[in-house]
């Protein structure tokens, strides 16, 4: 079956007009230009000003993980900061596992046409040593860590050897900008930080998140996955992952082998569970005309994990992402 007549087969609805979020009364959303911004397109992992003081460092924004994690060394008066206890985060895409300690202190995110965000004191992890997996991706183990600058404003990932990333870790949720909700609107060129009118307008498809039962935070978004046309779908989960560039699926045995896909095979995501899915994006792995195909596609094939696809930042090539963090609504707006 091809990857039309899954989609056909599939099509549903995702949220009824009655039961979206209304941003009319709020007001005062930050934009923040990513510093290495394109005109109209992403082509790397995003990167914005992250400073403690007066030292403005160009951190990666990454909505893979959740948690400010910079090296210790960077961090004025580390010693001096109050402890929140150990810290410890793994990055299982690269196989980097960032130790070290959670201090509080406040920060300032800033963007390439200088508008900024400052937090309230906040959790951060300084790390001061860094750890690989034994199947690491990218990884060189760092007794004396001195260039780690990461922003981790994601949600749900907590079980992803992130234990410790809980929402009060996101400086996205622990700003103030004006009356404007809890939340933010990823683009190809910026972020917006909190939601209003303004960043909210025009055709959104949302899907309302469900409450994690153990922990103060939402559950990731459904999506089914189809790979060289398998039907029915694998359905799961989904990350829009901004800290990678190339895409990572799980899904059941035989549909595919593991390992990186070849070039020529049809990718499609479906929003949704398999109750209710409708087709979001699809792409043919290799081709470079295709802004919204990543750089390589990862298969891992199991009957133990469920189904996922993390996307890599360039789905925001075709769509902008919106996620409010106090009613547990994600948002695509197709670009």
């Amino acid at each position: 079956m091809t990857i039309a007549m899954v989609v056909s087969a599939l099509a549903a609805s995702t949220a009824s007009a009655a039961d979206k979020p209304d941003y009319r009364s709020t007001s005062g959303s930050v934009h923040l230009r990513y510093l290495n911004a394109g005109e109209g397109e992403i082509r790397a992992v995003p990167r914005i000003g992250l400073s403690f003081g007066d030292r403005v460092m160009r951190a990666e924004l990454d909505s893979g993980s959740t948690g400010v994690v910079v090296a210790a060394a960077l961090i004025p008066g580390f010693d001096q900061l109050p402890v929140v206890g150990d810290g410890r985060l793994t990055y299982t895409s690269s196989g980097r596992v960032m130790i070290g300690s959670w201090v509080t202190t406040p920060l300032t995110l800033s963007g390439a046409d200088g508008a900024s965000v400052t937090t309230e004191p906040m959790p951060v992890l300084a790390v001061t040593s860094v750890e690989c997996l034994e199947q690491s991706r990218d990884c060189t183990p760092n007794d004396d860590p001195r260039d780690i600058a990461m922003i981790g404003i994601g949600f749900a990932r907590e079980g992803d050897r992130q234990g410790q990333s809980t929402p009060e870790k996101n400086p996205l949720l622990r700003v103030s900008a004006g009356s404007a909700g809890k939340g933010y609107v990823l683009g190809a060129e910026g972020i917006d930080v909190g939601l209003d009118a303004k960043v909210a307008r025009g055709d959104f498809r949302f899907v309302k998140l469900e409450r994690q039962q153990d922990l103060p935070d939402w559950k990731a978004v459904p999506a089914c996955i189809s790979v060289a046309g398998a039907s029915p779908p694998a359905c799961g989960t989904m990350l829009v992952d901004t800290g990678v560039g190339d895409m990572f699926l799980t899904v059941p045995p035989g549909e595919a082998q593991p390992g990186p896909l070849d070039d020529g095979t049809e990718i499609a995501v479906l929003l949704g569970d398999d109750s209710a899915s409708e087709p979001l994006y699809s792409f043919t792995t290799g081709d470079r005309s295709q802004s919204m195909a990543p750089a390589r596609v990862h298969l891992d094939v199991s009957d133990r994990k469920k189904p996922f696809v993390n996307t890599s930042f360039h789905f925001l090539n075709g769509f902008d992402v919106l996620f409010d963090a106090e009613g547990g609504w994600v948002g695509f707006r197709k670009r």
